[in-house]
């Protein structure tokens, strides 16, 4: 058989095509091989070499066959499908090699994307003024006609919105270059591997993610033609001083039937960095189907006595002390953000899925975070994004230093009582203003970072910004107690992470609300299946950092995390006895006393202690009362067992409302 027998029926073949595939016997010969063996109909084969002229006419001969290298066919035609429809001037395939890998950065700073700042290893990225967090009304699910996933979500139906997707990426590349990246979600060739392929146009995008991201060129060379992967494709679309300018038209939809993601006008990393939290979504799904968990969580070690280490993930809504927990001095840090969990050898284990940090930056002060600081004030490579720039040094709010009065942020030239078109202040730098590093090489990373089955976890966390009832550390009674009042229950007040109003108390059931892909009812159930059966499940505790008194002033300082995982620790590891109150179990005053004093030098006093884990029951009951009709309201398919959790709860606070009044000291319940 010649090949021109396979090629000559269809339509887009060229004669240069059939001159460029001459060229590699490899590929004439696997095309070949696959119509004699019937593996392809004819039309089929027809839509293989169309794929390949696209690629041919597109891609030059280095690009070409480093793609090639890759034989997952699906690869070839995802691209080829991308370059038809968004009309890219030019193409570039990265590959693992350094060069590409430095290409990426170079042509970022090149293109205006990101600027050098004084330090050589540093950039600066600027969003548009009104691109600057996650859009969360503008990302739409695509839901099959006869599939729903529940109200909580914004759907519609699959074919009008990739009719949408495609009328505002046509021709979105033109007169731009678009880049093919290979990466994997969680450790290389483990049980916990996702591999994904992000094609995009912003050479930002591409930067940010050799920093947060394991290379996976190689990783895809060995892929099998079935490997389930995860597909990305962003557009920045339009741009006017290397800033998306159509943000009015930004938008992200999510094509679970094709695990793809779809992302445009838009250049702020959390829409467009498709691995990060779209990727998430997938992941989620993709749990559903296989019987692990997907989270919104941060992975560390706390380090305990007699150098124990005990692994936790912790789940808080962005804004709200995740990373800093994470971070914490003394322990040691294996993630910041998103965690895959599974069973292996009867023992819940985690991994993070990224290998970097995308971190809020406001508040990071040399006092308050010691590592980041160093960190962001090292050679180490990082990118700030909207932060205030003077004299080639970023600064940020609540830095702990004197901010200049004049420089350049995301508004363009900045000076002091500068104002928006509304007449509202610019404050100099962004509220969710960033940085983007590697965890390799920091001085507290944990050594399970790339462990191919993950770290063992003792135990989760659930925490958000609440002003006034949660206590600032307990413990559930049970997994599923944990389950249904911490994670389940989870509310936070918001921040400049999203679009929208800050400080506003918002239902964020497992700080994954806005990621959850599946009806939150069985997402439920999924957590309570996932625990019940594993003979040493995690213990579940809750946090509180933004308990405050009457007066609006915090009750606690930034630094006491330290003594509550310490106290999370020995629980664990039954170390610590705990009281007992209607909502779980708090730690006594003599263990916090010593634990004040061995790892912060504080004396921590008991008035303090009864004011911080008073139970405080109007707002108890409340809080119960309005996460019953959120889930009677708007949520389908409740497992029974929220109901009678919740309504336990409440009996426990109302007994002991009768007994000892409204705000319960702790020692009451002694």
């Amino acid at each position: 058989m010649n090949i021109l027998d396979v090629v000559t029926p269809c339509s887009k073949a060229t004669a240069n095509h059939r001159k460029s595939f001459a060229t590699d016997g490899e590929i004439i010969n696997t095309l070949l091989k696959h119509n004699m063996s019937g593996l392809y109909r004819p039309v089929e084969v027809c839509k293989l070499l169309d794929t390949m002229e696209i690629l041919d006419r597109s891609l030059n001969d280095s690009n070409f066959r480093k793609l090639m290298k890759i034989r997952n066919h699906r690869v070839h035609d995802f691209v080829a499908n991308a370059i038809d429809l968004c009309e890219p001037m030019k193409v570039f395939v990265c590959s693992d090699k350094e060069e590409d890998i430095s290409y990426i950065r170079k042509t970022a700073v090149a293109r205006g994307e990101e600027t050098e700042l004084a330090n050589p290893n540093h950039t600066v990225h600027f969003d548009g003024f009104y691109d600057q967090a996650r859009d969360k009304e503008r990302t739409v699910y695509l839901v099959p006609k006869s599939e729903s996933l529940g109200d909580q979500l914004f759907q519609m139906d699959r074919q009008e919105g990739l009719d949408m997707v495609k009328r505002r990426l046509k021709g979105s590349m033109h007169n731009k270059k678009l880049v093919v990246r290979f990466f994997c979600l969680g450790p290389v060739d483990s049980p916990f591997s996702v591999p994904c392929v992000q094609i995009t146009d912003s050479f930002y995008v591409a930067h940010s993610e050799d920093l947060l991201y394991r290379q996976g060129y190689e990783y895809f060379k060995k892929l099998p033609n079935d490997a389930e992967i995860f597909w990305m494709l962003h557009s920045s679309g339009k741009l006017v001083h290397a800033t998306s300018i159509d943000w009015d038209k930004r938008g992200v939809a999510i094509d679970y039937k094709e695990n793809t993601v779809y992302s445009v006008n838009t250049q702020y990393a959390g829409n467009t960095i498709g691995l990060k939290k779209l990727a998430l979504r997938l992941a989620i799904r993709k749990a559903d189907r296989e019987d692990w968990l997907a989270e919104h969580m941060f992975l560390m070690a706390v380090h305990g006595p007699d150098e124990r280490k005990t692994y936790f993930t912790g789940a808080f809504p962005s804004g709200c002390g995740k990373t800093s927990t994470s971070m914490v001095p003394g322990a040691t840090i294996v993630g910041d953000d998103i965690a895959y969990l599974k069973t292996i050898d009867d023992e819940i284990r985690g991994v993070n899925v990224e290998s970097g940090i995308f971190g809020i930056i406001r508040s990071v002060s040399q006092e308050s975070d010691p590592i980041i600081w160093n960190v962001l004030h090292s050679d180490r490579p990082a990118i700030f994004s909207n932060v205030l720039v003077h004299d080639g040094v970023p600064y940020w709010l609540d830095d702990g230093r004197e901010t200049p009065k004049r420089g350049v942020n995301h508004s363009g030239i900045w000076y002091e009582g500068k104002v928006d078109a509304n007449g509202e202040e610019i404050l100099p730098s962004h509220k969710n203003a960033r940085y983007t590093i590697k965890l390799e090489g920091l001085p507290n990373l944990d050594d399970g970072l790339d462990k191919p089955n993950g770290v063992p976890i003792g135990g989760i966390i659930y925490g958000g910004r609440d002003p006034d009832t949660w206590v600032p550390v307990q413990q559930s009674f049970s997994w599923a107690h944990g389950v249904i009042t911490m994670g389940a229950s989870l509310e936070s007040e918001t921040t400049a992470a999203t679009l929208g109003k800050s400080g506003v108390r918002k239902f964020q059931p497992f700080s994954n609300m806005d990621f959850v892909s599946i009806p939150l009812g069985d997402y439920i159930q999924n957590h309570l299946h996932f625990g019940e059966f594993v003979p040493k499940a995690p213990r579940i505790f809750a946090v509180n950092y933004f308990l405050k008194d009457d007066g609006g002033n915090y009750l606690n300082a930034k630094e006491d995390k330290r003594v509550w995982l310490q106290w999370m620790d020995l629980r664990i590891h039954k170390e610590a006895d705990a009281i007992r109150t209607p909502t779980g179990y708090i730690p006594l005053y003599s263990d916090l006393k010593r634990l004040f004093e061995t790892h912060l030098g504080k004396v921590y006093s008991e008035e303090d202690y009864e004011t911080q884990f008073a139970v405080r029951v109007p707002e108890l009951i409340a809080k119960i009362v309005r996460i019953r009709e959120i889930y009677q309201d708007s949520v389908e398919n409740v497992p029974d067992i929220l109901y009678r959790l919740l309504d336990e709860q409440q009996e426990r606070l109302e007994q002991a409302r009768a007994k000892f009044g409204d705000i319960i000291s702790p020692v009451q319940f002694l």
